[in-house]
């Protein structure tokens, strides 16, 4: 089981995306995602998002709010408890990731990206606002079988 987490930046009604073609044995390889990576001993949700903010970016996150925990549940792969991030400001200067390439993207273009079907869920989540949530997804493979909002199966 690991926990990671994952922050989406918004400007200007877009996102920052990272699609993920440089890393070797990636499970998230070819897909579009938000910022983020493993816990590091003794660090907090915080903690972690904010390093791992810098480390991909070089972006330095200056308000953000901590939306929800998302469970990944797969056949193929460890139990995941990632942990989700929105965030509006920033400062600093990019780098270049040597995971993948940064682009901003529309958020009414970011669903037409090659992302994982469960993404699409919580993305909406962020979009319409909703408190603080847990969402369970099932996958076999890179299919989603089963999404669970805060107890109740979607």
């Amino acid at each position: 089981m690991k926990n990671t987490t994952l922050c989406y930046l918004e400007q200007n009604g877009q996102y920052l995306m990272l699609h993920r073609i440089k890393k070797e044995n990636d499970e998230n390889h070819d897909k579009w995602i938000g910022i983020g990576g493993k816990f590091e001993d003794k660090e907090s949700p915080e903690d972690c998002m904010l390093r791992e903010f810098v480390e991909e970016t070089g972006y330095t996150i200056t308000d953000y709010r901590y939306r929800g925990i998302v469970t990944f549940v797969s056949d193929l792969y460890p139990t995941e408890y990632m942990h989700l991030f929105h965030a509006t400001g920033y400062t600093g200067t990019p780098i270049e990731c040597d995971e993948g390439e940064l682009a901003w993207v529309d958020k009414a273009f970011v669903r037409g990206l090659s992302l994982w079907e469960g993404d699409k869920i919580f993305l909406d989540l962020l979009d319409q606002d909703i408190p603080f949530f847990s969402l369970k997804l099932v996958y076999q493979g890179d299919q989603l079988v089963q999404a669970v909002l805060n107890g109740k199966v979607l």
